[in-house]
């Protein structure tokens, strides 16, 4: 995750993180915190109102169900979160929405002193539901949107109206007291759209603009090489980011892009050429994270049924950590000699071709690790989506 508002305009962070080293992280920080206690993304349901070109799950309506937790196995896992002080779950599907039970895990986090987070399409916030998520205790929303108009969206998601919904949700969570942010995972048909997108952003109130770029899994993998964007294509999204960022105070929208933690050098290079007076913060806020992926260390994710994998987009058998139905997910995690975890763990990281020889290794970790096994049939090899070349 590269934190381009914390970069910029963070000063203070590391001092921050440590007067809560023992007590309760705030949000923003919990990236810096070094805990082995993972945020969670828990993809609560495959099914979905939606079916979406780029979904890394394949969800659609017509999703099976069978084998997800049920409600009593969901109740028990974040028992067990809370015993080991996860400080996070973040909801997201498929719709997590579409799962009826929904309201009772939130509730039931926030019951046990799990902050939560809901990942979302948007499509099913009524002013009704807006109020059942900040009664259930969920603190934020993030609500995709794939496009500044409503045609590049709703052909996203393949679903007509699908903008319209999403950006009236907005305003709906706004009304019950529900902070909200963007996510958009920007290819070669919304490039154009990026900075239309940041401004319809600010005028829907969203206090954070979250960039993901396409990992090659799910739906995303049929559609990669045709969307995917070339390098000229990123360091422009960069470059339009890292100056709005500059412009836009941190407590009005915070900027930040995932899925390529090599994008932290693009940042490094801009402050750099800027003389920015925040550099030598950035600079200790990146080492801090020991490597910029967060998979297998600071991010965890469960599926409906269960299975626990390093990260949402690393869910190939090949990256199975194991499942909460067979231990618990707190003796999975803080298995040392779990071969998955270890291989995400070691630092610096183990990965050859030039993401081995290159000297930000230390800084982003070798980018990411499933694209490489996608496109380039070994986990270990270099990130092919990474045009940085180290001097």
């Amino acid at each position: 995750m590269n934190r381009i508002t914390q970069c910029l305009h963070g000063k203070g962070t590391v001092s921050a993180v440590m007067k809560h080293r023992h007590g309760d992280v705030p949000a923003r920080y919990l990236a810096f915190s070094g805990m082995r206690r993972p945020v969670v993304f828990w993809n609560l349901t495959d099914r979905c109102n939606l079916s979406c070109t780029h979904c890394y799950s394949r969800s659609a309506p017509d999703s099976p169900t069978q084998g997800e937790l049920s409600t009593n196995e969901a109740l028990a896992f974040i028992d067990d979160l809370a015993a080991a002080g996860i400080p996070l779950v973040i909801f997201t599907g498929g719709e997590p929405l579409v799962r009826p039970d929904i309201w009772q895990l939130a509730g039931h986090c926030r019951d046990k002193g799990i902050k939560t987070a809901l990942s979302t399409n948007g499509t099913l916030i009524t002013d009704e539901v807006a109020a059942k998520i900040k009664a259930s205790g969920i603190e934020y929303a993030g609500i995709s949107l794939d496009g500044a108009t409503a045609a590049t969206h709703d052909r996203f998601r393949n679903t007509p109206g699908a903008f319209a919904r999403a950006t009236a949700a907005f305003a709906r969570c706004k009304k019950a007291g529900v902070r909200c942010g963007v996510r958009v995972t920007l290819t070669k048909e919304n490039l154009a759209e990026l900075g239309s997108l940041v401004q319809l952003s600010q005028d829907l109130g969203a206090s954070r603009f979250c960039l993901y770029w396409l990992v090659p899994c799910g739906r995303g993998s049929d559609a990669y090489y045709r969307l995917q964007l070339g390098a000229e294509e990123v360091t422009q999204a960069l470059t339009l980011l890292y100056h709005t960022a500059q412009e836009i105070p941190p407590d009005q929208m915070e900027f930040l892009t995932v899925d390529a933690p090599q994008d932290c050098i693009h940042l490094i290079h801009s402050m750099e050429r800027d003389n920015s007076p925040d550099l030598a913060e950035a600079k200790e806020l990146l080492s801090s994270l020991n490597g910029g992926c967060s998979a297998g260390d600071r991010v965890a994710n469960v599926d409906p049924r269960g299975n626990v994998y390093p990260c949402q987009f690393a869910r190939s058998p090949e990256f199975l950590v194991g499942n909460i139905r067979d231990r618990p997910f707190s003796l999975l995690w803080n298995d040392e000699k779990n071969p998955v975890l270890a291989r995400f763990r070691t630092r610096p990281a183990v990965v050859g071709g030039k993401c081995g020889s290159c000297t930000y290794l230390s800084l982003c970790g070798g980018g990411c690790r499933v694209r490489a096994r996608a496109l380039m049939g070994d986990v270990t090899a270099e990130d092919p989506f990474c045009s940085v070349n180290g001097p």
